[in-house]
């Protein structure tokens, strides 16, 4: 199964809140924004030191934990004989983690997760060792950023300084050997747990909650002054406000809209919205037999673990299950998947649960609706994506638009406009 970029994957990886695609897309915005304002507020210096922080932070943000946990996972678990894709939540269930090695999709991954059955406590302490120290060696390569940054906008700020200072004695030199009058009027006008922290663990946008709260925290407390500190105060705010809590609580509330307008529920993943199989099950009505097989399947969390991960199961609800995610299949290759579930990865039942309750609730609407599958389904996705783009759109704007523009709007209606980093600096080497 090799995934295919349409409409259907766009839409549900901007909406989906456990992806960083969407935070990406956020902070380039933010960066973008807030660089063109630094341009605009201060000076050419000004733009790059903001350019260094926000964009080198993003690569460090985005990519330093992925990288991290893949380099750790590997160096860890390879002496040990451990596979480093296993998920250690599988271990807690010990009726699914049997379940999991028994319908595993290979033999090598069957005996792979006997090997951290056998030695669960150890790999349990190598997935946390792996977190751990990937946030720990993130955290330092951002402070390593902040000294570059910091070092070398003040070496610039030196070098400007001195340059300057040597054009001026030169035309002052050359100004007094014409004219004493000339320099005189020059001079006049001069201005010189393992349980706990599972939340944080697995969820790569939580995962990086925890590295903005270290970046947060530096930032705040090793500002260069109270213009620098002002700055972040704005940024970081809206920052963790519109990247982190708002994008949730806008497409709550979009879907709570929609429904009582429109009745219908745009819930579900786009990928399943977007099926075409999906809407054949609702114009023939399959879509009931499949529903009901699933709900009798449903007797504990084993036997619905077994039926969704088992290969000869057919049913609608499972499928939509595997297209959105929730039930993971077999990565053969960067662009290639299996048709078979890697049991390696971890299942969140109530998610399983949840895309059957959604599509219940969703053949209800399609039959209180009056409307053709064809109308019904033509409704729902443009929903669907306009909920995504109001959504993602809102969030951009505040950031990449109101935030800049408050930050701006400080500089050049305070009572410090210029680029006070700068005036510290030459400051000293004047003393100097």
């Amino acid at each position: 199964m090799i995934p295919q970029i349409t409409a259907s994957t766009i839409y549900s990886t901007l909406g989906n809140n456990s992806s960083l695609v969407p935070l990406g897309i956020k902070d380039v915005a933010n960066s973008c924004g807030l660089t063109t304002a630094s341009y605009l507020a201060g000076d050419k210096l000004e733009g790059k030191d903001r350019f260094i922080d926000e964009f080198g932070t993003q690569a460090i943000w985005l990519g330093g934990l992925p990288t991290f946990k893949y380099i750790l996972g590997k160096a860890f678990c390879m002496p040990k004989g451990f596979d480093y894709k296993i998920d250690a939540r599988i271990l807690k269930d010990k009726d699914i983690l049997k379940a999991a090695q028994e319908f595993a999709p290979t033999e090598e991954i069957k005996n792979s997760i006997k090997h951290v059955a056998e030695n669960a406590k150890t790999y349990k302490g190598i997935t946390l060792a792996k977190f751990i120290g990937a946030t720990v060696l993130t955290a330092l390569s951002y402070f390593g950023l902040t000294k570059f940054r910091h070092n070398y906008t003040e070496g610039q700020i030196k070098k400007d300084f001195i340059a300057k200072k040597n054009i001026e004695k030169a035309n002052n030199f050359l100004t007094f050997s014409s004219s004493f009058n000339d320099v005189h009027n020059q001079n006049k006008g001069k201005n010189v747990s393992f349980t706990g922290l599972q939340s944080f663990m697995f969820d790569p946008v939580k995962n990086l909650m925890i590295i903005d709260g270290v970046i947060t925290g530096e930032r705040l407390t090793h500002s260069r002054n109270k213009q620098d500190f002002m700055g972040y105060v704005i940024k970081e705010g809206s920052f963790w406000i519109f990247m982190y809590f708002a994008g949730q609580k806008i497409a709550s509330a979009i879907e709570k809209y929609t429904e009582s307008k429109h009745n219908k529920s745009i819930d579900l993943d786009a990928r399943v919205i977007e099926s075409a199989e999906l809407k054949q099950a609702f114009a023939d009505g399959s879509v009931k037999s499949h529903l009901e097989a699933f709900k009798a399947a449903d007797t504990s969390n084993v036997d619905i673990y077994k039926y969704a991960v088992k290969q000869d199961t057919k049913n609608l609800v499972v499928d939509m299950a595997k297209k959105s995610d929730v039930v993971p299949l077999m990565q053969l290759s960067w662009f290639k998947k299996s048709d078979k579930v890697d049991t390696r990865k971890y299942i969140d039942l109530d998610e399983l649960r949840g895309v059957h309750s959604k599509m219940e609730k969703l053949l209800s609407q399609f039959e209180n609706s009056g409307e053709t599958v064809d109308d019904f389904f033509k409704s729902l996705r443009k929903l669907k994506r306009g909920a995504v783009w109001a959504n993602i759109g809102s969030c951009i704007a505040a950031l990449g638009v109101l935030a800049p523009a408050i930050m701006l709007a400080m500089r050049k209606f305070g009572s410090n406009s210029e680029y006070q980093v700068k005036k510290d600096v030459e400051a000293k080497l004047a003393q100097q």
